[in-house]
């Protein structure tokens, strides 16, 4: 729980700043473009966290589901937030692409510290 503490804290703390800065021209893309990896890491996260304290071994399996299961949210996701929401692309997708990498960049540290042997 802690991670997606610090992922969420990210997130929310840098797309305050962003949205400080940047007013009416990246809001409301910028919320967008965060929510979307925001959930996915947060939900994958706790699921691989589960597994692999409930059984080790399982985790790598949960965690390609949940990569399948994520490859389907994130095409619903783009389509829905730019053809029915109508948000503007170009705010859209650099805030989405910017969230996405930075937010998988911090789950990958935190399962590197998971699964190191202590």
């Amino acid at each position: 729980m802690r991670e997606v503490a610090w992922m969420a804290g990210a997130a929310i703390g840098s797309w305050l700043a962003v949205s400080a800065i940047g007013g009416d021209r990246v809001n409301p893309e910028s919320l967008f473009g965060m929510a979307g990896p925001l959930a996915a890491t947060s939900a994958s996260w706790l699921a691989t966290v589960r597994a692999n304290r409930v059984a080790p071994e399982r985790a790598f399996a949960v965690m390609i589901v949940w990569f399948a299961l994520k490859v389907l949210f994130f095409c619903a996701y783009v389509v829905v937030m730019l053809r029915l929401l109508s948000l503007r692309p170009v705010p859209f997708v650099l805030a989405f692409v910017t969230y996405f990498i930075a937010l998988y960049a911090m789950q990958a540290g935190f399962l590197k510290r998971l699964t190191t042997v202590k």
